[in-house]
């Protein structure tokens, strides 16, 4: 493999010249990738990694096609987006194909961030209401504007939460307020939502948006219960508020039945405003926003003009029609559903062997591993989740864990992933779950855990990760102790002892 540098010498560099707070995967031994394709990745010694994290890399890793699209456009013409260009309008024409009629007007960002932006632009916008309703555990973007309504990022900071942000139940029918076991637990969580706004109005406030992804991804691959999503919108547009549905990670196909997940909780259900990014451009950067025409002429009353230098640029325009051309001609939604159910069955019968599976939720290629120390309980088993993706990176397996106890094993690879694939990954992880039950004295019958302390060795980068982890974590939240959760540095020290 060509390099500029070494694995150290890089390392070096990035700690010289690249911010602290730009974090890398498995930071206390990263991996250098030099190469990709498909869902596989390689590092500078030639290992191979299946890839079960990006998302990004939508329909594969330097897919041949996309790569193609972009060189040809850029041999040609790449320019701002005031010139007259057919690669934008085409584009916005087969993307508003894929969305429900009403949703019909694009804007073009860089990013996610940006889309995430621009939507509460147009949401405040439109009847020139201030304040937004978001979900706990929430995450939106990196700008100032979404910082504030992600709840999975100012909780951590110093930041006080904004008078004009209101932070509405997770949905969570596992680990929420509302779970399986309640008779209505869509109403139950709409209604929560619903006080909201009536505690709002009391105040003389006025309600913006509600703003949600259509699955929740950083707060731990939480899916909705069927008929939210209508109650709250219902709720939302009468408090003469928008919906906002974030797709920046979920869309595009990935839970294969539908084209975005907002289209699994029914036909009757279509929001406001969709935003989107990562999978867009399979790794180029590009997102949008997508609108009604009566939401964008408000935008557009304001007198403001809105101008983006790079957002539909020909050579974007041009990438993403070619990753909708794959996601068509390669049936990527129909793999995403047969791989998907194989996947979940694979893992359904992990639950039953493995007392650390607490609940396998999911739809399509996004499915998260929910671990716990007890079922009864619930108990998140954070430090064995850090075990366990360090552990599967020795085996050549990428996984990453998320959710407010960080004890969700998130998996969503590439669109091409294969039933092989979800056979290998699910071996190993049983391997490492045998192991860690084994060295726990754990019992294996399902739904039965003793929950004593874990005497699996940890890999050491997964320990010193932790203790970071948990003494920022502390410093930043000093509820969690409060709350009576065990921190990460005890679990550490029990996979050690």
């Amino acid at each position: 493999m060509c390099e500029l540098y070494s694995k150290q010498e890089t390392l070096a560099l990035r700690r010289k010249h690249i911010g602290p707070s730009c974090k890398v995967f498995f930071a206390a031994d990263p991996i250098k990738i030099v190469r990709a394709q498909r869902q596989y990745m390689f590092d500078e010694k030639g290992d191979q990694y299946l890839d079960c994290i990006n998302n990004v890399a939508h329909v594969g890793h330097c897919h041949p096609e996309v790569v193609k699209a972009a060189q040809k456009q850029m041999e040609l013409l790449n320019t701002n987006s005031r010139f007259l260009h057919d690669n934008i309008v085409e584009y916005a024409k087969r993307l508003s194909a894929t969305l429900p009629d009403r949703l019909s007007v694009c804007y073009f960002t860089n990013s996610g961030s940006e889309a995430n932006d621009l939507a509460l632009r147009l949401a405040r916008q439109f009847r020139g209401h201030q304040d937004v309703i978001t979900l706990d555990h929430a995450y939106h973007g990196h700008l100032s504007s979404l910082i504030e309504i992600s709840p999975y990022k100012f909780q951590k900071g110093k930041d006080v939460k904004k008078e004009f942000v209101h932070v509405a139940p997770a949905p969570d029918t596992y680990r929420g307020k509302y779970r399986e076991d309640h008779a209505d637990p869509a109403s139950a969580y709409a209604d929560e939502v619903k006080k909201i706004i009536d505690e709002a109005h009391n105040s003389g406030r006025k309600i913006a948006a509600f703003i949600a992804e259509s699955m929740q991804s950083c707060g731990g691959q939480i899916i909705p219960p069927a008929g939210y999503f209508q109650k709250v919108a219902e709720y939302v547009r009468g408090a003469g508020g928008v919906f906002i549905a974030d797709e920046v990670q979920v869309g595009f196909g990935r839970v294969g039945k539908h084209f975005w997940s907002f289209q699994m909780f029914g036909e009757d259900f279509v929001p406001d405003i969709v935003t989107m990014g990562k999978p867009m451009g399979n790794g180029h950067p590009m997102a949008c926003v997508v609108t009604t025409k009566e939401i964008a002429e408000a935008f557009s009353a304001s007198g403001m003009e809105y101008f983006n230098t790079y957002g539909g640029n020909p050579v974007s325009s041009a990438v993403g029609l070619a990753v909708l051309d794959v996601i068509k001609n390669e049936d990527l939604q129909g793999n995403a559903t047969r791989v998907g159910n194989y996947l979940t069955d694979l893992l359904n019968k992990q639950k039953t062997k493995h007392t650390l599976i607490g609940d396998i939720r999911g739809v399509g290629l996004f499915i998260g591993i929910d671990l716990v120390k007890d079922h009864q309980q619930r108990t998140p088993a954070t430090a064995e989740a850090q075990h366990i993706i360090y552990k599967m990176k020795e085996k050549r397996v990428l996984l990453s864990a998320d959710g407010p106890h960080r004890n969700v094993l998130k998996i969503k690879p590439p669109m091409c992933f294969t039933e092989e694939d979800a056979k290998f990954m699910v071996e190993q992880l049983d391997g490492i779950l045998t192991g860690l039950e084994e060295a726990t004295g754990a019992e294996t019958e399902s739904g039965i855990s003793k929950n004593t302390p874990c005497r699996a060795k940890m890999p050491k980068e997964a320990q010193s990760e932790l203790l970071r982890d948990s003494s920022l974590e502390s410093r930043e939240n000093p509820s969690q102790k409060r709350n009576g959760l065990c921190t990460d540095s005890l679990l550490s020290k029990r996979l050690r002892t």
